[in-house]
């Protein structure tokens, strides 16, 4: 045996051996109680409303439970998936236990149609294949139902442990449905966040995975996520060394939230800055006023259309709360909020919340030039 053989023997085998998952003890956790209540509530209120139908409850909605406790963010575990899926499949395994005399040849049928039915639909969902081969091999009770299998227990089942994967899901502040993270653009232009324009973008993602042919249990726009955050992490690695407190201004020039509009404007005017960090007599950051905020259209309540006057305070148009990073962290932290959060100015604070620097997007390019 030649050692490429062996070495490709040696992967096949490795095939065989379980990956890791990396799912936490919680969610672990969360998944197996969730799947106990689910079941048990679904089966007891399904037996409540259809005890004199037999069966009230099948047991696919096992297999249902998995995918919606303990992967949720699974494309075959959205409710599309479970309610059409599973639906689509009784109408399938029933019509084909009807219309195919030999059982076993019924339930291939029923299980190879019920899986070409929900790739067309987009509604793929294993325990649909489950479903069809119970509408053909789940006995005379079943069969003497005909295509009310299909509304009950099937439909039932499904809505109630739905229904309650909805709520569990939720109540845990769980994505679901499994939804993309908002990432629309501040400035409501088409343009994608600076942080995604990558090397590669979503069109270049959707020709690799139809190019990989094969059904990945992921959906594309959490596989950009998962990208996304592995290329942050390795500007962490890179950048981790560098802090906020080694390229932050640190003679602040700042104003008061009682000082008037004409001296925050005056400030601005003679340091030519673009914003203020407003702080209070102890130093502790309580906002941000900039040039913006005296163009804002609240300005008009206040008696200021487009800042004619400037007889107000400080405290009627700055922007609260400030958002702002402590002197230890990264600056990578830094370059996501100015190119996703629309920042140009970062106040700077200590441990105890007292505003110690300030950086602008031109501090953090001239250090990056340097590296």
């Amino acid at each position: 045996m030649t050692a490429s053989v062996a070495t490709r023997r040696h992967g096949w085998l490795r095939g065989f051996l379980p990956a890791q998952l990396l799912a936490g003890r919680r969610e672990r956790l969360y998944g197996c109680l969730g799947a106990g209540i689910g079941l048990l509530l679904t089966e007891l209120i399904s037996r409540a409303a259809l005890g004199g139908a037999m069966p009230w409850f099948i047991a696919p909605m096992g297999a249902s439970a998995v995918l919606l406790f303990a992967v949720p963010s699974s494309p075959l575990a959205q409710p599309w998936s479970i309610l059409a899926g599973n639906v689509v499949s009784a109408v399938i395994g029933v019509a084909c236990a009807r219309t195919i005399a030999d059982p076993g040849l019924a339930a291939s049928m029923a299980g190879a149609l019920a899986i070409a039915a929900m790739f067309q639909l987009r509604c793929l969902h294993p325990p649909g294949g489950a479903v069809a081969i119970t509408a053909v091999l789940g006995g005379p009770a079943i069969q003497a139902i005909g295509f009310q299998f299909v509304l009950w227990p099937v439909l039932a089942n499904s809505l109630l442990l739905l229904g309650v994967a909805l709520l569990f899901n939720n109540a845990l502040q769980r994505r679901y449905p499994h939804l993309p993270a908002d990432s629309s653009n501040p400035h409501h232009t088409r343009d994608p966040l600076p942080s995604e324009r990558r090397a590669f973008n979503q069109q270049d993602l959707h020709q690799a995975l139809a190019s990989f042919g094969e059904v990945l249990d992921v959906s594309e726009d959490d596989l950009a996520a998962i990208f996304s955050a592995a290329e942050q992490q390795a500007q962490k690695r890179r950048f981790g060394a560098i802090r906020c407190s080694d390229i932050m201004s640190r003679d602040v020039v700042s104003i008061r939230p009682d000082a008037s509009l004409q001296q925050a404007w005056d400030k601005l005017a003679h340091h030519k800055v673009k914003a203020l960090p407003v702080t209070d007599a102890a130093g502790q950051l309580q906002g941000m006023v900039s040039l913006h905020d005296f163009f804002l259209p609240h300005q008009q309540a206040m008696g200021l259309p487009h800042a004619a006057k400037l007889d107000g305070q400080v405290a009627d148009i700055m922007s609260r709360p400030a958002h702002s990073l402590q002197a230890t962290q990264p600056i990578s932290e830094l370059a996501l909020a100015f190119s996703d959060g629309g920042m140009h100015h970062m106040p700077v604070i200590d441990a105890a919340g007292q505003l110690c620097g300030m950086i602008t997007q031109s501090d953090l390019i001239a250090v990056l030039f340097k590296q």
